[in-house]
């Protein structure tokens, strides 16, 4: 969705580049990072955690496959510097994600899916809407459902958001500040946030 906007590839060099990096079905966001970086869009990734949280092992929505990414994605946070992928330990404000929407830029966030309500869907949509294809729902609200929607746009004086959610690629959703803020803090998101910059 974000490469479509800002940096136009060809199916076969995000495949390309998608295999190179050996990305599988668990995606976190140290693996945008590397995308990114693999097909030269400036970015920049914020993250409260340099690494795993071992706080997660426990997690419904990180059990499966805790064990054999810890390592992996611990090995991507040591080696991001020397490959050119630029990770930043910090905290991001709504104001700075804002500067950066307003200079035509997008921001790839972790959001926990359970908090996050858009105020223009009809209905809301249920948590189980973003499992992996195959998987069973069984309509039992998690804690938390980690997923990546891309921010777009904001209007500060309704104080809403814009986002696209990649799991409903036809519309652009609204929220406001105070959900989305809630949303993007919630335990197990780690508050990471992917600047991406339209000129590459």
């Amino acid at each position: 969705m974000v490469l479509k906007y800002l940096h136009p590839v060809s199916d076969e060099e995000f495949q390309g580049a998608c295999w190179e990096l050996k990305l599988t079905q668990s995606v976190w966001t140290i693996d945008l990072a590397y995308l990114m970086c693999q097909l030269r869009v400036r970015h920049r990734f914020c993250t409260q955690t340099l690494g795993v949280d071992k706080g997660f092992r426990n997690q419904s929505f990180y059990k499966k496959h805790f064990d054999t990414e810890e390592d992996r994605v611990n090995e991507l946070f040591l080696k991001a510097e020397s490959k050119g992928v630029v990770v930043n330990k910090c905290s991001v404000t709504i104001q700075e994600i804002q500067e950066h929407i307003d200079q035509g830029h997008v921001a790839i966030v972790l959001v926990n899916a359970v908090v996050l309500v858009c105020e223009l869907c009809s209905s809301p949509v249920k948590y189980c809407c973003f499992l992996p294809v195959g998987q069973k729902c069984f309509c039992r609200k998690p804690e938390y459902q980690g997923h990546f929607v891309v921010v777009c746009g904001f209007n500060r004086s309704t104080g809403c958001i814009f986002y696209n959610n990649p799991a409903y690629s036809d519309r652009v959703c609204c929220t406001s500040i105070s959900n989305f803020e809630e949303a993007r803090m919630s335990y197990g998101t780690d508050e990471d946030i992917l600047f991406i910059f339209k000129e590459s």
